[in-house]
């Protein structure tokens, strides 16, 4: 099974993502707020100098200004005049200006009909700002840790409680009865409610097993002993050598058919067992052996055609499986390939791997037709006579055997059948 990601990871990733999204919602507001207060702060400071001077002057007009290592004046008497980047701009605070290759905030304003600047020098603030940011900055990602850490530990111990119960489920045999779930006092009320449903379930579904076991137990033996006894009265009378011809034919039929629906039986109440069960029921069944008698069971079935069953070698290959499930599966395989054909050689093979292979002389199939074989297949759907290739390769995946058929145009078809030894 795939490695998948815990659900207190998953919890955790998508917290900490909210967390980072929040804290550069909050980071970004913070700025344009900052930005905005920074812009009236300066705007007010440069103002109330320029007032100052103004009033200075009208209380002493030989007042000069005097530049600080901040604040410089242009445009009056006693200072520089308006640099030509100055001289352009609209009256008005203007940020982030160089002047001189110093970063200024510059107040324009019309004082007696001429435009003067006041200029601030920033350096000093941009390096208390940048180390502000930096530690609001460095602050913002040790809470995020902080908080990831906090929330695991919580996350952790919220979902202990379904981590324990997925434990025990992961634990379940099916072939164990009474078995349920539980759930601590420190579980919430859903986890609650999925123990109780499931613990149900788990009820419900042991109730179905014992029905089903008991249904395939009985029809193993009630339907068994009809057709047992059928085909042995059928046999019984075909040793009676005073048997009309026309009444021994109408008995052969009969004992023919006792004898399919003896193995649609077997190979019905095999799907409806658990692989795992069938161990108990199979034996060793020597497929060398097993082939010709298969053939010879088959043959009548060419007398009306021109054709002919021909046995391959058969090397020594012993396999464990229930042995008339064996034999269905094979015959009926070999009961198609006699249908779908009108002349010419079947030829009926072994290899050392226990695949057996049936090469018949039909007119081949072209993978368009081998395409609608495994569509009607995996439909369900009945195909010819005999069991029919819907529940032989039910049969096949149920037992885990694999079924393949393949085909040359106009060579016939071939078909492979891998019954690996369990």
């Amino acid at each position: 099974m795939a490695h998948r990601p815990q659900l207190k990871y998953r919890i955790l990733q998508w917290l900490v993502i909210y967390a980072v999204l929040l804290s550069t919602a909050v980071l970004v507001g913070g700025y344009i707020i900052h930005e905005r207060v920074e812009h009236l702060a300066w705007e007010s400071l440069l103002r109330s100098e320029l007032d100052y001077y103004g009033q200075r002057t009208q209380a002493n007009p030989a007042y000069r200004w005097h530049d600080t290592d901040t604040l410089r004046m242009y445009g009056i008497a006693g200072s520089p005049v308006l640099p030509p980047q100055l001289a352009s701009l609209e009256p008005g605070l203007h940020d982030d200006m160089s002047l001189d290759g110093v970063n200024s905030v510059v107040l324009i304003e019309q004082i007696d009909g001429k435009p003067v600047a006041m200029a601030l020098d920033l350096t000093q603030f941009e390096g208390v700002e940048g180390t502000i940011s930096l530690a609001v900055a460095a602050s913002t990602v040790i809470v995020i840790l902080i908080l990831g850490l906090v929330v695991m530990w919580r996350l952790g111990l919220s979902i202990q409680p379904l981590a324990t119960l997925a434990a025990q489920v992961e634990q379940l045999k099916p072939e164990t009865p009474d078995q349920q779930v539980t759930v601590g006092p420190a579980a919430s009320a859903e986890m609650v409610v999925i123990a109780e449903a499931f613990n149900d379930y788990l009820q419900r579904n042991q109730s179905f097993v014992a029905r089903e076991q008991a249904f395939i137990a009985s029809s193993s033996h009630e339907l068994r002993t009809p057709i047992a006894v059928i085909a042995g009265a059928a046999e019984l009378v075909l040793e009676q050598a005073d048997v009309p011809a026309p009444a021994r034919n109408q008995v052969a039929r009969i004992h023919r058919t006792a004898r399919k629906v003896e193995q649609l039986i077997s190979l019905l109440l095999t799907l409806a067992k658990d692989p795992s069960r069938l161990a108990e029921s199979s034996d060793r069944v020597e497929l060398g052996q097993l082939l010709p008698d298969i053939i010879e069971d088959h043959r009548h079935l060419t007398r009306d055609k021109d054709l002919v069953l021909v046995l391959g070698s058969m090397p020594a290959c012993e396999i464990v499986a229930p042995v008339a499930i064996v034999q269905a599966a094979i015959g009926n395989l070999l009961r198609n390939a006699i249908e779908n054909s009108d002349s010419g050689e079947i030829r009926i093979g072994l290899r050392e791997d226990a695949t057996v292979v049936i090469d018949d002389p039909g007119h081949g199939m072209s993978p368009e037709d081998i395409s609608r074989i495994y569509a009607k297949v995996a439909r369900g759907g009945r195909d010819g006579g005999g069991i029919g290739l819907d529940l032989i390769s039910r049969l096949c995946e149920h037992l885990g055997w694999q079924l393949r058929f393949s085909s040359v145009d106009g060579r016939g078809t071939r078909t492979t059948l891998h019954l690996p030894s369990q």
